[in-house]
Order: C-alpha cells, then sequence, then structure tokens
C-alpha cells in the first residue's frame, strides 16, 4: 500500500473520514445524565483518530450544552485568551454543561503502559515510538467526498499514538477550550494492547481509559471504563514509507490515516 500516492488527497481531508468502529459507538452507549458532557462522550472519541468522528462524539447530547456554555462567555466579554474568566463568570451553566466530578475522585495514571506486554509477538521496530496524526482519507462515495472535504487541519483536536516495544500503545487526543468552552480542556487517552497478524497487519485491543483536565475550575480525573462503557477496538492495515506511518481500516472501507513520527520531546505517557 504505498502511502506517498494517498498523502496529497489525505492531508487536504484531515479530519474528513469516520471510522467504522466509531460509527455506531455514540448511540449504544447510556448515558448517566441526559443533555450533558461526560464519560460517554469522552469513552467514544478515545477510539477516534479523525475529526469527523470527534465530532460525531461531542454531538450527543454535549453539543447544544457547549453552545449555551459558549453564549454565556461571549456575553461575559471573556477575553480569548483568559483561562479563569469563563469558569467564574459562567460556573453555573459551566457545572450545567458536563457531567459532575465522580463521588470517589480516580488518580491519574501517569504510566498507563507501564508492565504491559502484548500477548503474542512484538510490534514490529519500525512502529514502536510515538506518531503524530497528519492525515485521513476521504469517504468513497464522491457524493459523500463533496460535502466533507476540510480545507484546514483541525489543530483543536491534536491527536497522537505510542507504541511501546512491548507492544501496548496509547491514543491521545486534546480537547481544548476552542471545543469545551473556555477555561476547559482534556485531553482523552486510551490504552491497551497493539495485536500483531502477519506482516502488515495489527489490531488495537483498548483495555482502559481517561479524560484529564480543568473542567470548570476544577482538574478532572474521568474514568472511561465500567459496565456501561465498552472499547471495541480496531484492526488496521499498516505500511511505512518514507517516514510516513500508514494505517487503513481492515474492513470494506478502507479508511486510511498517516501519522509522522513525533520529535522525542513531543512523547506523551
Amino acid at each position: 500500500m504505498p502511502s506517498s500516492r494517498l498523502l496529497p488527497v489525505l492531508l487536504l481531508a484531515l479530519g474528513a473520514a469516520l471510522p467504522a468502529a466509531a460509527q455506531t459507538s455514540s448511540p449504544q452507549r447510556p448515558r448517566t445524565v441526559a443533555g450533558v458532557c461526560g464519560a460517554t462522550n469522552w469513552a467514544c472519541v478515545a477510539e477516534c483518530i479523525d475529526a469527523e468522528c470527534v465530532d460525531t462524539c461531542m454531538r450527543q447530547d454535549c453539543e447544544q450544552a457547549l453552545e449555551r456554555l459558549k453564549t454565556c462567555t461571549q456575553k461575559a466579554g471573556c477575553a480569548p485568551d483568559d483561562t479563569e474568566c469563563g469558569p467564574k463568570a459562567c460556573l453555573p451553566i459551566c457545572q450545567r454543561s458536563f457531567e459532575p466530578a465522580p463521588p470517589s475522585p480516580e488518580k491519574e495514571v501517569s504510566a498507563p503502559c507501564e508492565g504491559v506486554t502484548a500477548p503474542g509477538a512484538a510490534p514490529p521496530k519500525a512502529l514502536v515510538g510515538t506518531w503524530t496524526l497528519v492525515a485521513a482519507s476521504l469517504p468513497e462515495d464522491e457524493t459523500v467526498r463533496e460535502e466533507r472535504i476540510e480545507a484546514q487541519p483541525r489543530s483543536d483536536y491534536a491527536r497522537s499514538l505510542q507504541v511501546t516495544p512491548s507492544g501496548c500503545f496509547v491514543l491521545r487526543t486534546s480537547l481544548e477550550a476552542a471545543t469545551l468552552g473556555q477555561g476547559n480542556s482534556l485531553v482523552v487517552r486510551a490504552w491497551g494492547t497493539l495485536d500483531v497478524s502477519g506482516k502488515d497487519r495489527v489490531r488495537l485491543r483498548t483495555r482502559d481509559g481517561q479524560a484529564v483536565g480543568p473542567v470548570c475550575g476544577d482538574k478532572r480525573v474521568i474514568p472511561l471504563t465500567g459496565p456501561k462503557l465498552k472499547f471495541r477496538g480496531s484492526a488496521y492495515v499498516w505500511d511505512l514509507e518514507e517516514g510516513v506511518l500508514t494505517l487503513m481500516v481492515d474492513d470494506e472501507t478502507k479508511q486510511t490515516f498517516q501519522f509522522e513520527r513525533a520529535a522525542p520531546e513531543s512523547g506523551k505517557k
């Protein structure tokens, strides 16, 4: 699968494709509080690679709540770079926009891959490292393609994939104030094992996850596993060409994502 052939088209449409694993995830996950943003949304986001998938996860119950919060901060006259104004001026609306903090605070897992080893073969050395998403494929349907092209990459959904020599992976998505409202941000992580199948196929088996960051003026550590939150995992065909890692969903959609290796200091646990 020659990645160089795909890259020009993919760069035009970063964020335009929706992985099959996420297309059906959001409607099937029950919510603990209706009409607000919460663990249901973050668990859905955790397995996303592209921006359209994140958008779909955020639309369920969350979109209108965030729109009300944005309207409040605009009326309050909060400066774009003032991270304290929004939570102070719009605290009641902010608190109604997000699920309440869990009664028993969870500790942040700082090193989710510590002690984790994939049950089968170790991943190829070429896959090991931290990768930053740079492109996502367009749907093959021409009518859908014309409607879903995004000319600009979505910088507010920064995504990275970390693969360790032991076969652990961490998929990381940053949701910033542009998405969650002024003063709010979350780093949503999913982690598990990377199972190798043959020369060019891998499966990401998500085991756990957390969403961590300031929400309504307080730091939140939100668990993404539980009886009502189930991860699905995804299988991919992979290829590495000229420093570009290509992952193609191993199903009929053939949706494709391309990553470039991150600088050493950009790697996240």
